[in-house]
């Protein structure tokens, strides 16, 4: 197997070196100015999709006043947008191999739009659900669109792990800027504005990345596994569905149980539908490799941790310490800035030491940050223990994020990029759905709130730490 730690090619080496090819175009090592037109149009796109995840969270409970939303209705303003965005990933991933990824993201940009603009406009309930279940599925199919032309439009090696860096780093910062700008808009304007700030971004992309964006498909046009298409996406429903009501009723919650068995049992049928598909979803040759299942893996732990840990860093902000929701989102404003810094860096270290390497230690970075956060305090003169370990442990999950969507989309032919990428980011969402209710469950086993938050906090650093030691020992050099 090749050796990960290489940031080029996967192939393994020739025992006899092959005569040079002068007539073979030389791989570039700096950004045309093309290249970088392509990059602005795209992560323009999955900046404005990583607010869109957290820029509602502090407008939920003036949306229930203003619409007449139920107590218990609106959390499935989130989870309706959840449901569509992490089912419906891997099938989108897969038509944009097959229809055309530009023609899927450009798409995706303007049903989201549409249902952007449907949402600030909402005057019920009905109407305002309506318009989340289309932004996630506008979500589906930009996303894996989006990244399988980033990873198409540049070479595998230095230039893919500088562009997927920079990805990285906006769709890290897009979450912070969210959850303020949702407070800023909310207080200032409406909440409807956390709607309406995605028109214009959306009708900018449509209208410039005709004119950036080259089309990219395979020049086969294989049939659709339908029947795979309906396992998986059933399953991811069905397994989002279960960890959103187990994170509000508990895992012993009847409902909650049930959708869990129905996902498992949906998506091990997907196992076997795909052995048996003539074109199958996700060929097993694929789910086969080693880079792609540790790859995902270590993403999915990246995900399931970070995500959650900011929730446990909100309920000690506001319930242990008194922060106003806003004062608490501005604290986040740190963990921001050290994803960015561990966004540009990656794709440095990764050229240096590796996808390997900077899986394993931007998990153990975090790993140690998230422990630190194990000495807070019930006063306030701990906040800046709080603000230097979030700093730290958002480098270090950067750093592993980077390297796991190097090392889930490297040795692919261009064909499969967006079934690679399409996997990828359902393992994102499921990441982020995931995490939340995990770690609630745990909170709640202490009788005491900050109690229940630092147990929490142990267990996420340990699920880091064993994900980055796994990781390095399942891909290390074949």
């Amino acid at each position: 197997m090749a050796a990960l730690d290489l940031p080029a090619s996967t192939e393994p080496a020739s025992t006899a070196p092959a005569p040079a090819d002068a007539s073979a175009p030389a791989e570039p090592t700096r950004m045309t100015g093309r290249m970088r037109l392509v990059l602005v149009v795209l992560l323009l796109a999955q900046f404005m999709l990583a607010v869109d995840f957290s820029i509602l969270n502090v407008a939920l409970p003036v949306i229930g006043q203003g619409l007449g939303f139920s107590l218990g209705g609106l959390q499935w303003i989130a989870t309706a947008f959840a449901l569509a965005a992490a089912g419906f990933t891997l099938l989108f991933g897969r038509i944009a191999d097959l229809l055309g990824r530009r023609r899927v993201f450009l798409g995706g940009m303007a049903v989201l739009g549409v249902s952007s603009l449907f949402g600030g406009l909402a005057t019920g309930p009905e109407m305002l659900m309506a318009a989340r279940v289309a932004q996630g599925l506008a979500t589906a199919a930009v996303t894996p669109a989006g990244l399988s032309l980033l990873t198409a439009s540049f070479p595998e090696g230095p230039l893919r792990a500088r562009a997927l860096g920079l990805n990285g780093a906006l769709m890290s910062a897009g979450f912070t800027t969210g959850a303020i700008l949702g407070g800023v808009l909310t207080d200032l304007l409406s909440w409807r504005w956390a709607f309406f700030i995605n028109v214009p971004v959306a009708l900018a992309v449509v209208l410039v990345a005709p004119a950036v964006l080259r089309e990219s498909r395979p020049a086969g046009r294989p049939r659709l596994d339908v029947p795979g298409a309906v396992t998986v996406t059933g399953g991811l429903l069905a397994l989002v569905y279960g960890l959103t009501v187990a994170g509000e009723h508990g895992w012993t919650d009847p409902t909650a149980l049930t959708a869990l068995a129905a996902g498992a049992v949906l998506l091990a049928a997907f196992g076997l539908v795909e052995r048996r598909a003539t074109a199958p979803l996700v060929p097993l040759r694929v789910l086969r490799r080693r880079t792609v299942v540790w790859g995902n893996l270590a993403g999915l732990v990246a995900f399931v941790t970070e995500t959650s840990l900011v929730f446990l860093m909100t309920l000690y902000l506001q319930d242990v310490l008194g922060f106003s929701p806003l004062a608490a989102g501005l604290s986040f404003g740190v963990l921001g800035a050290g994803t960015i810094l561990g966004g540009v860096l990656a794709s440095r270290f990764i050229g240096r030491f590796g996808a390997r390497s900077a899986l394993v230690t931007g998990g153990l970075l975090q790993a140690a940050a998230t422990l630190a956060l194990y000495g807070l305090g019930e006063g306030r003169d701990g906040l800046w223990l709080l603000l230097a370990a979030t700093f730290a442990g958002g480098v270090g999950n950067m750093l592993a994020i980077v390297g796991f969507m190097v090392t889930a989309t490297s040795g692919l032919p261009d064909e499969e990029q967006g079934m690679a990428t399409g996997l990828a980011t359902m393992t994102q969402q499921i990441g982020i759905t995931m995490g939340t209710p995990i770690m609630s469950a745990v909170v709640v086993t202490a009788p005491v709130l900050l109690d229940g938050i630092g147990l929490a906090v142990l267990v996420n650093a340990g699920i880091v730490a064993a994900g980055a030691v796994l990781a390095g020992l399942f891909l290390r050099r074949g």
